[in-house]
């Protein structure tokens, strides 16, 4: 790619914006190290979907995935909620966290309805317009046309575009670039691995920045989406930005060097690093969660009659680990009392523990199962 332009700087008034070229072109590299962190974070996700599909009722604890990736993306842009507070009720939010809470409620919404569309909505700016819509439905940035591709000029840090760090393309030149972008996804003649082309394609979306908000958020979903599009996931059970936050600096640093330098290789590097350390520890998780299985599966059997309800009890605290008696008498269909009972019993074997201290409401949760998914 040592060929590679980024693009070019137009004068717009008192500032200048940044033209990327197009990018539905052959692509070579001669940096080898991409050669082997494409095929090791190949084969890291071929296992990680692996076990996606052995895990017993593995559907079950995909949420949480997804709720860590929502988590970690909205963390990027300054939303700080914790994943004990993703799982719990909104009614148990304090007010000045309800605005936090419910962005990432809306990462969550807008990926579980981006997935399931994907078997009838090809991957696309049309798509990505309906999940952009549900990012900002209702929250900050609501105000800024969710669902449509913007009409005016917006810019990346400083106060304003005289002072901008980052000026994104006109709006004038987004239907020639957003086309150029959609016939890279499905160019098949290129024949570049699909983790490359991922990479390529979150570095040419930020720097399209085709909506006025929300780019950074819809960015990181669109890779999740283009995994699972591509069937190197079956599931979405892969949390990018958790590299991506942890990296921060480094990942806007890596993003600007390729405009600056025209460095793309290094940016890919940098992304499938980030692939291969994610799949890494989404397949710490999963063997974690099935020794943890293993473990209740075992203190269950000594409750005798009520190992079944506590059984489907702890199936679903996999997708919701913080519930309270009435939720357990809705989702089992049995009473209060014998809700009640039965989670004094799976606190008392240490499955459960309860995080209330009031007598009345209280909330348990499923501990060392959260804990896999709060480092």
């Amino acid at each position: 790619m040592k060929d590679f332009t980024a693009g070019v700087h137009r004068q717009q008034r008192e500032y200048k914006s940044f033209s990327p070229s197009f990018i539905n072109c052959p692509f070579a590299w001669e940096n080898r190290p991409i050669n082997q962190l494409v095929e090791q974070a190949a084969n890291l996700l071929g296992e990680l979907n692996a076990y996606a599909e052995i895990v017993p009722d593995v559907d079950f604890s995909i949420p949480m995935s997804i709720a860590k990736e929502a988590i970690d993306s909205n963390l990027i842009e300054g939303t700080k909620t914790e994943i004990d507070e993703v799982v719990l009720p909104q009614t148990e939010i304090p007010p000045i966290r309800q605005d936090d809470w419910e962005e990432v409620q809306n990462y969550i919404a807008a990926l579980n309805f981006a997935i399931s569309e994907l078997p009838r909505i090809p991957l696309s700016m049309r798509l990505l317009k309906d999940v952009h819509k549900i990012l900002l439905s209702g929250v900050r940035g609501k105000h800024k046309a969710p669902g449509e591709i913007r009409r005016s000029q917006n810019w990346i840090g400083g106060s304003s575009l005289s002072d901008a760090l980052f000026v994104p393309p006109s709006a004038e030149e987004l239907p020639d670039l957003l086309s150029d972008l959609e016939k890279f996804w499905h160019n098949k003649s290129l024949q570049l691995p699909f983790l490359i082309k991922i990479a390529i394609t979150h570095y040419q979306f930020e720097t399209i920045h085709p909506f006025l908000d929300g780019n950074g958020r819809c960015g990181r979903l669109l890779i999740i989406l283009q995994l699972v599009d591509a069937q190197l996931l079956s599931k979405p059970a892969l949390y990018a930005s958790t590299f991506f936050e942890k990296n921060k600096v480094s990942y806007y640093n890596s993003l600007t060097r390729v405009r600056t330098a025209n460095d793309l290789e290094q940016w890919i590097v940098f992304f499938l690093i980030g692939i291969v350390e994610t799949a890494q520890h989404g397949l710490k998780t999963f063997k974690a969660i099935i020794t943890l299985r293993q473990e209740y599966d075992t203190k269950i059997l000594t409750l005798g009659s009520r190992s079944k309800n506590a059984r489907k009890l702890l199936q679903r605290m996999y997708a919701t680990p913080i519930v309270n008696a009435r939720a357990v008498e809705k989702e089992l269909n049995i009473g209060f009392s014998t809700a009640n009972r039965l989670l004094k019993s799976l606190t008392e074997l240490g499955v459960l523990k309860e995080i209330t201290s009031h007598s009345r409401n209280r909330l348990f949760v499923l501990e060392k199962y959260l804990n896999l998914f709060r480092s």
